[in-house]
């Protein structure tokens, strides 16, 4: 029989608990979460509110709380990660340091992307931390880069499976071949407002020793602040600090 922690922290235990009736009742109310808890309705919200910025629960068109993609999603491999997210941490910390806007590392993990880490901005108006945060590979700006690393036949088999099991419409699927391909010539990708309203992106590419993609970086700003002849600026920096970090990472062979 498991033992309680003596120093049990409820608010963490009650967050739990909302996980496991999520991924069991596959629904939840707030009203409902409050009587199974024994909670007041306001905590009950503010805690679900958290799930929903963590990607763990998201809400339908009737306002229920139901699973969202971090419940679902597939396992990513963590020693890796780790030791990339160790070894990438100080560029990404003097990146920021130079643009003023917050700087993330991700990973493709089949279409999606998952953001490892972030450095936030310490502007007043700046984007907020992304770690743990899913997004579609297709949309996101890092997703877009670590995908243009690839093969046609392999985009095929992500994206066009089968003409009843398409991951993506026609016109989508069309206009992610043209951003890759824009992606391939230049280096990185963009990402206008595609996942968030009022937050752009740009995303590259990082290298292992053997010249294998084992992430990317992006450059996340308000909108207003991604005006067009600032892009050259911000890619120039990371181009740096991309060049920077696989230099420190070829010293990672089991990377």
């Amino acid at each position: 029989m498991k033992n309680k922690p003596p120093y049990a922290l409820t608010s963490v235990d009650n967050a739990l608990l909302l996980l496991q009736m999520l991924r069991d009742q596959g629904g939840l109310r707030v009203s409902e979460a409050a009587e199974e808890l024994g909670i007041a309705r306001s905590t009950a919200h503010r805690l679900l509110s958290m799930l929903v910025y963590r990607d763990f629960a998201i809400q339908d068109d009737r306002r229920t709380y139901v699973p969202g993609p971090a419940l679902a999603a597939n396992q990513v491999a963590g020693h890796p990660n780790q030791q990339l997210r160790k070894a990438l941490h100080p560029h990404m910390d003097a990146l920021c340091e130079r643009v003023h806007e917050t700087v993330n590392l991700m990973v493709r993990v089949g279409i999606q992307t998952r953001f490892l880490a972030s450095v936030e901005s310490t502007q007043v108006l700046h984007v907020g931390d992304r770690r743990g945060t899913i997004l579609p590979a297709h949309l996101s700006s890092g997703g877009k880069a670590l995908l243009a690393e690839l093969e046609r036949a392999q985009l095929d088999q992500l994206y066009r499976p089968g003409q009843p099991d398409r991951q993506l419409p026609e016109r989508e699927w069309k206009t992610l071949l043209r951003e890759l391909k824009a992606a391939r010539e230049t280096g990185y990708a963009i990402n206008r407002e595609r996942t968030e309203d009022g937050v752009a992106a740009v995303g590259m590419c990082v290298h292992d020793a053997s010249g294998e993609p084992v992430g990317a970086l992006s450059i996340s700003a308000p909108a207003a602040r991604f005006a067009p002849k600032r892009i050259p600026v911000l890619v120039r920096e990371m181009r740096a600090a991309v060049a920077r970090a696989e230099i420190d990472l070829k010293s990672l062979p089991d990377l």
